[in-house]
């Protein structure tokens, strides 16, 4: 374990600003339920928890209507800021969202810490299966925009679900003018095959952590869907009324996809074959400026490359979403209309909702 400030180093902050869809979601859940062994270890996760993270990305780049989402979130990245700045030993923020950050905000960012030396923590991933993930995660979140509008350049929700945090190369390039390359480290998920918990062991070497001193979860969190239910999700989401974050975190990411379609067979997405020659051009473009600067790499850089391919005992990489076919997205509707029932059913009792005032 690295010493603490004032044994041979000053304090340091980490930011850890994703990308989205590069194990982001298992990092945070072992940094939170660990969260005061942590402290007890000094490094402080400042903040009540996992949304104030959320607001203080969103704060920092001056979101609009964030007051919508809670009447505390505005400020909240200076809170962050202020309790961190407060504390004499190492800090980490994490949120996928930070990497949205114009260059002047991430800027503003790093220079929120003068009396402290500042890491980014860049959690990566192939280009392909970064887009593809992250759009089927605008989709999970209420989008109904389709694989191919996102590919023309078509926002599929906010920005945080656009090639604005998708693209490694950009991210990089917008976060680290004021860093050296040395407190820039570089996180390549791990692929299959390779120990499960290789990603938390690459974050906790950066953060001068023991690994094995910390609960790590033991089964997948944050679970993809299969395609088909993917493009159910987008069908029914075009007939949903405009809901609140709150509402669509709860009823559509919560109830309809990761209760009720998670339950449905699943076959895993991939991107069309002729997207997949732009995703190369990002890869190499992010591999390049990362040698170029002298950037810290945990894992298998190359493997940067190969995230749409097929896999090492021949299956296909993943299947295009307009292979769907409408006796499929049938057959899955009619088990989400089921299951709905069901559910429906176990909570109202005998009578359904819209018929009691008629008994």
């Amino acid at each position: 374990m690295s010493p603490g400030p004032g044994a041979g180093r000053p304090r340091r902050v980490f930011l850890h600003i994703g990308l989205p869809k590069t194990g982001t979601t298992y990092l945070q859940q072992v940094v939170w339920a660990n969260r005061d062994r942590l402290r007890s270890h000094g490094l402080l996760v400042p903040g009540f928890g996992h949304r104030e993270h959320l607001w203080a990305a969103l704060d920092l780049q001056e979101r609009p209507r964030l007051a919508k989402r809670h009447k505390n979130a505005p400020g909240a990245w200076q809170r962050l800021v202020d309790e961190a700045t407060a504390y004499d030993g190492d800090v980490l923020l994490t949120h996928e969202f930070l990497c949205g950050a114009t260059a002047e905000q991430a800027s503003r960012a790093v220079g929120a810490f003068p009396d402290a030396e500042v890491h980014l923590l860049v959690t990566a991933r192939d280009a392909a299966s970064v887009v593809s993930a992250g759009w089927q995660e605008s989709v999970k979140n209420g989008s109904s925009v389709g694989l191919d509008d996102v590919m023309a350049g078509r926002p599929a929700g906010g920005p945080e679900f656009s090639m604005r945090t998708w693209d490694l190369a950009g991210v990089l390039e917008r976060w680290t003018p004021d860093l050296p390359g040395e407190r820039v480290h570089v996180l390549v998920m791990p692929g299959r095959g390779q120990a499960p918990d290789l990603h938390w062991r690459h974050f906790a070497q950066v953060l001068g952590l023991d690994p094995d001193a910390y609960d790590v979860p033991t089964e997948s969190v944050n679970p993809a869907l299969g395609i088909v239910q993917i493009e159910t999700l987008r069908l029914v989401n075009q007939h949903l009324p405009a809901y609140s974050a709150h509402d669509r975190g709860v009823w559509i990411r919560g109830y309809l996809a990761e209760d009720l379609l998670a339950r449905q067979p699943r076959e895993r997405g991939g991107l069309p074959e002729h997207h997949r020659a732009r995703f190369a051009e990002l890869d190499r473009a992010a591999a390049d400026l990362i040698a170029a600067r002298g950037f810290d790499v945990l894992g298998d850089l190359p493997s940067l490359g190969v995230g749409e391919r097929a896999d090492e005992d021949g299956r296909s990489a993943g299947r295009e979403p307009a292979t769907v076919t409408a006796d499929e997205l049938l057959e899955s509707a009619a088990r989400l209309v089921a299951d709905i029932v069901a559910d429906v059913r176990a909570s109202t009792g005998d009578v359904p909702p819209r018929s009691r005032g008629n008994h």
